[in-house]
């Protein structure tokens, strides 16, 4: 499998590209910044992108997805987050929009499961950090956007934050499996293990 990840951006955001090895169809998880670096590393790899998806609609996980997608590219976002492409003040996170929304927005719910690049992506609604929050799980990997990173978790102040649903959505996320590789939105992959086990804010939850 081709795994790869890049962060040097003013939020510390992880963007991750994903790819079965022997193919040459990659997927794009929250394509924030950089969409010409992204086209870069997946051709010196032998990939091109043929979807993005994102993990939550703030500005820095969503915010190169028009020029990554143009028009043929389709883009994935929870039904709840859809509205933070186009209007940021109504959605209520206090982000910026991104500059033009992406061409081909296609919203998912909670157990859709997303056929792309070849993957098979489960959406795990996760709401508190956004209310369209969503980890999405495909064998052995879990992409936890800003749910849970390494020894932390993600905000839950922004204006349409919800404390009760990210406990919620940790408490969901302590029932996976604890071999998950857990890969966040911000900081170095983990395990569901490794969090449950050490991972203070989780610990409170046990």
């Amino acid at each position: 499998m081709y795994l790869e990840a890049f962060a040097d951006n003013p939020y510390a955001t992880n963007c991750w590209l994903l790819a079965l090895e022997g193919r040459e169809e990659a997927v794009v998880i929250d394509p924030g910044f950089e969409a010409e670096r992204v086209r870069r590393l997946l051709s010196a790899a032998g990939k091109r992108p043929v979807a993005a998806v994102a993990t939550h609609g703030h500005h820095d996980h969503v915010g190169a997805a028009a020029e990554l997608c143009g028009a043929e590219i389709p883009f994935f976002i929870h039904k709840d987050d859809e509205l933070a492409l186009v209007d940021p003040g109504a959605w209520g996170s206090g982000f910026p929009a991104p500059a033009s929304p992406p061409a081909d927005v296609r919203a998912f719910s909670e157990g859709d499961v997303l056929e792309v690049a070849g993957f098979s992506l489960e959406v795990i609604h996760t709401p508190g950090h956004t209310p369209g929050s969503s980890c999405f799980r495909t064998g052995s990997l879990l992409f936890s956007g800003d749910l849970v990173f390494k020894g932390a978790i993600g905000r839950f102040d922004f204006p349409n934050s919800s404390a009760e649903d990210m406990f919620a959505s940790l408490r969901r996320f302590l029932a996976l499996p604890d071999d998950l590789d857990v890969r966040p939105g911000h900081g170095q992959a983990t395990t569901v293990g490794e969090e449950r086990a050490t991972n203070p804010f989780l610990l409170q939850l046990a």
